[in-house]
């Protein structure tokens, strides 16, 4: 059976990047779940896609496709895919790490200008980075480690914790070894 993975944690520790290689590596598509939940705007991620169009778009996308690993996270909106999952895995990162990480990632998306005051982003990035900072103490009304702990208890796949301090390829070689056959 080709592999159906999902991979999540919080913004900024992985998913992503990790799922894009593991897609690589196992030749299945890499979707994420940021493409369904947000409606493409400029800037990015100011409108919700409805949520019977958002899971609509993701379960075709899912069902085309024998095999795929989807990245990012679907806690209180997809929980009709929790039986697709073969395997779930939660990547976590130290805070300032992974805040860090965040920081310089959105300067390489938009540009300090644009994030800086004044900006044409600056209030949204000043939102966002509050946002994501409070993963690790929030509660299970947003994005956080209580809901993510809360969500995954409720899986009977397997489900892989890893630290994303380790190196892509490392964390790939992880997760291959626990595909189910």
């Amino acid at each position: 059976m080709p592999a159906r993975i999902h991979i999540l944690g919080a913004s900024g520790s992985g998913t992503t990047t990790l799922g894009r290689a593991l897609a690589a590596r196992l030749a299945c598509p890499h979707l994420d779940t940021d493409d369904y939940f947000w409606v493409p705007s400029d800037p990015p991620f100011e409108v919700i896609r409805p949520l019977p169009e958002r899971c609509a778009l993701l379960g075709n996308a899912l069902a085309s496709r024998p095999g795929w690993v989807l990245s990012g996270s679907l806690c209180g909106w997809g929980d009709e895919f929790i039986p697709l999952f073969g395997l779930v895995v939660l990547l976590s990162l130290p805070a300032e790490v992974r805040m860090a990480r965040l920081h310089t990632r959105e300067r390489a998306r938009y540009g300090a200008a644009a994030l800086g005051p004044g900006g044409r982003m600056h209030q949204e990035h000043v939102r966002f980075m509050a946002w994501a900072a409070g993963y690790e103490d929030g509660g299970l009304e947003m994005r956080s480690r209580r809901l993510h702990d809360a969500w995954l208890a409720k899986l009977t796949c397997p489900v892989l914790h890893l630290s994303s301090l380790a190196a892509t390829e490392e964390l790939m070689g992880d997760v291959i070894a626990r595909i189910p056959s």
